[in-house]
């Protein structure tokens, strides 16, 4: 990352000239417009925590949490699509597989190879997708209730158990096919972002496109460590209903939610899930502030309003975690 060029800068133009002013249709839409995902890749936020050897920004995690609350103040389905491509540009750059680092990553990091993640379902009881080794590769059987981006996406970083207790993760092709099926989910909102069920049926991948093989507690350690990441769509919601408002104690209740969880992700991680959770909790409070404020025009279809409300309830599940749901559920009882 050079001096001259800022990340957050760049995110704030793309959500100020394209995102937020198309965000109403994109909405509507069945994918998110190929235009947004192509800026995106042409600023270099595909590759906004990639190595810069590999062309990658490198930015800092405080500088990754206000490019996602930035882009998702501009359009949180766009948002949810691309920031999906990140867990997984991580996985190539740690990965054991020398030869899927030199081949791809690159590539990653400019955004020329997208991808989603297939992560739902590894959690100990979870049926999720298992793992078999075979001449080669592995074979997956199984089915994933939650993948992002299909159609927008080239490969799919996927979970799965493997022998002996252990999380295999491999890199799928996006493509359908007699061993790979998908059923398309219609949500409440982010339906651009076109989030299918996937399902493996003997599903061979090759052993090079294995990224890793570790255990399930070390998986858990480092995800708890991540749950900062996604705290940032809440806070960009809430920024855009606060941006509408117009001043508010939103405004002193933002700046302090994102204090929180930057203090909890630095410096206390088992502050985490309580952070998180208040930052879906006020994205809610904001976004029914801005419906109060605006009015009846609130329920019109072509009106924000409505739309950040939407996306505030998705966020109350999104990327959730049992301790999350405890506090967030503990919170709104709190405070009815």
């Amino acid at each position: 990352m050079t001096a001259s060029f800022s990340p957050i800068e760049a995110a704030t133009a793309i959500a100020d000239d394209l995102l937020f002013p198309t965000a109403l249709v994109t909405d509507t839409s069945d994918a998110i417009p190929a235009g947004h995902l192509a800026r995106l890749a042409a600023a270099g936020l595909y590759g906004l925590f990639g190595p810069q050897r590999a062309g990658g920004l490198a930015a800092d995690p405080a500088t990754g949490w206000r490019v996602v609350e930035t882009l998702a103040a501009g359009c949180l389905a766009t948002t949810f699509v691309w920031i999906q491509h990140h867990s997984a540009l991580r996985a190539v750059v740690d990965s054991t597989t020398l030869e899927l680092r030199e081949q791809r990553l690159a590539g990653m990091c400019r955004g020329d190879w997208r991808a989603g993640i297939a992560v739902a379902g590894i959690r100990p009881g979870a049926a999720g997708v298992s793992a078999r080794r075979v001449a080669g590769g592995w074979l997956l059987t199984g089915t994933v209730p939650w993948v992002t981006g299909w159609g927008m996406i080239d490969i799919i970083l996927t979970a799965a158990h493997a022998p002996e207790g252990t999380i295999l993760w491999t890199l799928v092709d996006a493509t359908v096919s007699p061993t790979l099926s998908v059923e398309r989910l219609h949500l409440v909102a982010v339906q651009a972002s076109a989030t299918v069920v996937v399902s493996f049926q003997d599903h061979f991948v090759a052993a090079e496109r294995t990224t890793s093989i570790e255990r399930y507690d070390d998986w858990a350690e480092r995800d708890a460590r991540r749950l900062r990441n996604n705290g940032s769509l809440a806070l960009g919601v809430t920024a855009r209903c606060c941006a509408l408002i117009g001043p508010s104690p939103l405004d002193e209740q933002l700046v302090a939610c994102r204090h929180d969880l930057d203090r909890a992700a630095t410096t206390a991680a088992e502050d985490l899930p309580a952070a998180r959770a208040a930052a879906s909790a006020l994205a809610v409070r904001a976004a029914a502030d801005l419906v109060v404020a605006t009015g009846s025009r609130s329920v019109i279809v072509d009106q924000h309003p409505q739309r950040l409300a939407r996306e505030a309830a998705f966020l109350l599940v999104f990327a959730s975690r049992p301790s999350i749901r405890t506090n967030l559920r503990q919170r709104l009882e709190e405070n009815p």
